[in-house]
């Protein structure tokens, strides 16, 4: 099965409760301010955020009013146009000139960041580029397990201390080994952290001085990796992560499992950072690059 195809089926509870949702309000009915105040309450309720839909019925009501928008399938043509209009264009996940590039994986627990890591490591590798991983998750032994499961599975180097140890000096190897080999990427993970906790978000910003120590300028990449199921509270991880260690780009996971995909806009909204990549299922191959396109037409068609 092809990427659009998987993108399709993982998006399908989003698209099946947006779409009946909307043909309930809005179908065979005359468009009001009424309907049209139901109609942002629905797309609020699908997580796009107050924002999002904010913008997404002002844009609406103006094409009701230039004529544009008649009937029920006008304003399905119209609203696919907004939530692209409003995604914007690709920003996906791509490795510059800095080598190693260098990226530092961040997240609350459970989201799947290791998996992540090793799919972007697999990826890469597939691309013909060298990577190297950094077991810096050193609170648990089982991290350090399965980053190296998904080294020996993507054919990359791996550099890993003793559990317990100091995961700042685990990134700073990491990067000084990368420099030496000339590796292309090197991939940073650390321990999942609630981004309520102070103490652990100053062991990040501790980890991110020092990849900067190591090599001037890095991370070339702070990626947070956010579980599209938690919904809105998926932006507030956002910005907490943000203020503390300034992310650059979002990995969205387990898009396939959730009735919540319209948090994608939301973050665009809110927060204006870019979704690099999303999953879409349990597959090495099912983590991609983010093609809003893409996006909104498998929500569509």
């Amino acid at each position: 099965m092809g990427f659009v195809n998987k993108l399709k089926l993982g998006l399908e509870k989003t698209k099946n409760g947006l779409m009946s949702s909307m043909e309930s309000v809005l179908s065979g009915k005359k468009i009001t301010d009424e309907t049209l105040e139901e109609f942002e309450e629905l797309l609020i309720m699908s997580d796009m955020g107050v924002q999002a839909a904010s913008d997404i019925v002002e844009a609406i009501e103006s094409d009701v009013s230039s004529g544009k928008i008649k009937k029920y399938d006008d304003l399905k043509n119209s609203l696919r146009r907004i939530m692209v209009d409003i995604l914007g264009l690709p920003q996906p996940f791509v490795l510059y000139q800095e080598r190693p590039f260098v990226v530092f994986c961040v997240g609350v627990n459970g989201v799947g960041k290791t998996t992540t890591i090793g799919k972007i490591a697999h990826k890469a590798a597939s691309e013909g580029n060298s990577v190297i991983l950094s077991a810096s998750d050193t609170f648990r032994a089982a991290a350090i397990e399965q980053l190296t499961v998904w080294s020996e599975r993507s054919g990359s180097k791996i550099v890993r201390h003793q559990p317990g140890s100091d995961p700042a000096a685990v990134a700073f190897d990491t990067v000084e080994a990368a420099r030496a080999r000339g590796t292309d990427l090197a991939l940073i993970d650390t321990a999942g952290r609630l981004h309520t906790k102070n103490s652990l978000m100053e062991e990040l910003r501790k980890i991110k001085r020092v990849i900067d120590k190591a090599m001037p300028g890095a991370p070339h990449e702070t990626l947070i990796v956010v579980d599209a199921t938690t919904g809105q509270n998926a932006l507030n991880q956002v910005k907490m992560f943000d203020e503390a260690v300034g992310v650059t780009g979002i990995a969205l996971t387990k898009l396939d499992g959730t009735a919540k995909g319209g948090i994608v806009l939301a973050i665009k909204k809110e927060l204006n950072i870019p979704v690099r990549m999303i999953g879409v299922g349990e597959g090495i191959d099912d983590l991609r690059d983010f093609i809003p396109d893409e996006f909104v037409s498998a929500l569509f068609d």
